[in-house]
C-alpha cells in the first residue's frame, strides 16, 4: 500500500513539473507575440495543423519556442479574426500545441483583442424645455436586466471518410473530402452561420475564388455548402493541388448571425449559405452581428494520382476563366449573374475594334486622293 501512496505521488510530482511554464502573451494591433516556455518535459510546439509547415515554425532560443503571429495579414498562419459589426472590436485567436517526451499533446488556446480606434464625438447645444413643461411628482420607474451574448468561436476542419484531415496529413489528388465549418457549445444556440466568401490558395500568389457570394463557382472543385440546423456548414469537395506546392489552403470569411442566417438560391437549383448577390447589401442584414476570418490548410501529395492531378490543374484553370468573367479576381464583387453549372458565359464582353495608326490615316488619304486624280483624268 506504502509503494502505490510513492508511485501515486511521484507521478503527481511528474506532472506537476513535466507540464511546464504558461506562455506568456504580447499584443499589439500589427502582431501577436507567444513565448512558449519549453521546460519540463515538453519536446515541441507548433501551431494547430500545421506542424510541419516551415513558414509558421516558431524561432526556438535559450529555452523558448516564440510565435510572431501577423495580424494584418492572419491567413497567413491560420489566425482566426473575429470582427464585432456593432462595435468594431477585433478578436484574434490561434491554437498551439505542445507535445511531451512520450507523445502526450497540450493545446493552448493564444487570443489578442483590438478595440475599435476612437470616433470623434459631435456635440450640439442643448435645446430648452417649453415654458408648458411641467415634471411629474411621480416617477414610475420599471427595473431591467441586460444580458450580453458570447462572443462566437467557430471551428474549420476538413474530413476524408468522417475522420479529420489537416496539413499534418497527406491526402491524394481526387480524394472524397469535405469541409466543415461549426460553432462552438456555448455559441451554438445563439448564433447561426452563413459563408460570403471562400478563396482557395497556394498559400503564395496564386489565389481563385471557389465561393462567391454563398454559392460554388464551379461545384466540381468545391460544391455548395449546406446545413441542417444553421449551426454547421458542410461543403463537399475533392483533393487538389496547385502545380508548385502540396499545401492548399482555403480563407473564408464566414458571417455570423443571430438565431439563424437566410440561405440563398444558386443558379444550380442548391441553397447555399451566404449573401444574396447584388439584391441584399451585406448592411441591411439586421441580424449579422460579426464576421469571422477563418482558414485551414491541406496537404496534398500526387504521388498515385497523376491523372487526377492533371484533370484537376485543368479545373484549375477554367475557374480562373470563371473568376475573371465574374469579376473577382482579388475578391470584389461580381458585376455578372453567377458562374452557372453547365459552364455557360453569361454575359460575353463585345468585340474589340483594332485602333487605327497616324500613319495608317495618312496612307489611307493618299489612296483615296490618288484614285480621284485617276477619275478625273479619265473623265
Amino acid at each position: 500500500m506504502a509503494s502505490v501512496k510513492i508511485f501515486l505521488c511521484l507521478s503527481l510530482i511528474h506532472a506537476a513539473l513535466g507540464k511546464g511554464s504558461e506562455s506568456q502573451i504580447e499584443c499589439t494591433p500589427e502582431v501577436m507575440r507567444v513565448t512558449v516556455p519549453m521546460d519540463g518535459d515538453r519536446q515541441i510546439s507548433y501551431l494547430d495543423q500545421l506542424k510541419d509547415y516551415q513558414p509558421c515554425k516558431p524561432v526556438l532560443d535559450d529555452g523558448k519556442a516564440t510565435f510572431m503571429l501577423d495580424l494584418q495579414d492572419p491567413h497567413k498562419c491560420g489566425v482566426t479574426r473575429v470582427l464585432n459589426k456593432i462595435t468594431g472590436k477585433r478578436t484574434f485567436y490561434h491554437k498551439i500545441v505542445i507535445e511531451d517526451a512520450i507523445g502526450g499533446r497540450e493545446t493552448v488556446t493564444v487570443r489578442c483583442v483590438v478595440a475599435n480606434k476612437l470616433r470623434a464625438i459631435s456635440r450640439r447645444a442643448a435645446e430648452g424645455f417649453p415654458l408648458d413643461f411641467n415634471e411629474p411628482d411621480v416617477l414610475n420607474i420599471t427595473r431591467y436586466e441586460e444580458g450580453h451574448a458570447p462572443e462566437p468561436v467557430l471551428g474549420a476542419i476538413v474530413k476524408e471518410n468522417g475522420k479529420q484531415v489537416s496539413g499534418e496529413i497527406s491526402v491524394s489528388p481526387g480524394t472524397p473530402l469535405s469541409m466543415e465549418i461549426f460553432l462552438d457549445e456555448m455559441s451554438a444556440p445563439v448564433y447561426g452561420l452563413l459563408v460570403s466568401y471562400m478563396h482557395v490558395t497556394d498559400t503564395g500568389k496564386q489565389q481563385e475564388t471557389i465561393i462567391l457570394n454563398g454559392c460554388s463557382v464551379d461545384p466540381y472543385l468545391f460544391d455548395n455548402f449546406v446545413t441542417t440546423d444553421g449551426d454547421l456548414l458542410a461543403a463537399k469537395f475533392r483533393a487538389f493541388k496547385f502545380p508548385d506546392t502540396t499545401y492548399v489552403q482555403f480563407k473564408g470569411t464566414v458571417s455570423v448571425c443571430l438565431d439563424k442566417c437566410q440561405g440563398v438560391q444558386c443558379t444550380n437549383g442548391a441553397t447555399g449559405y451566404g449573401r444574396r448577390r447584388r439584391s441584399i447589401s451585406s448592411d441591411s442584414i439586421s441580424n449579422k452581428v460579426y464576421e469571422v476570418s477563418l482558414t485551414t490548410f491541406i496537404k496534398v501529395d500526387s504521388n498515385g494520382g497523376e491523372k487526377e492531378a492533371e484533370d484537376f490543374l485543368t479545373h484549375l484553370k477554367n475557374l480562373k476563366i470563371a473568376n475573371q468573367l465574374l469579376g473577382d479576381q482579388d475578391g470584389t464583387p461580381a458585376s455578372i449573374s453567377e458562374w452557372s453549372q453547365d459552364k455557360k458565359t453569361l454575359s460575353q464582353d463585345p468585340p474589340s475594334v483594332p485602333a487605327l495608326s497616324s500613319a495608317n490615316v495618312f496612307n489611307l488619304h493618299c489612296t483615296l486622293l490618288a484614285l480621284s486624280v485617276l477619275l478625273t483624268l479619265f473623265k
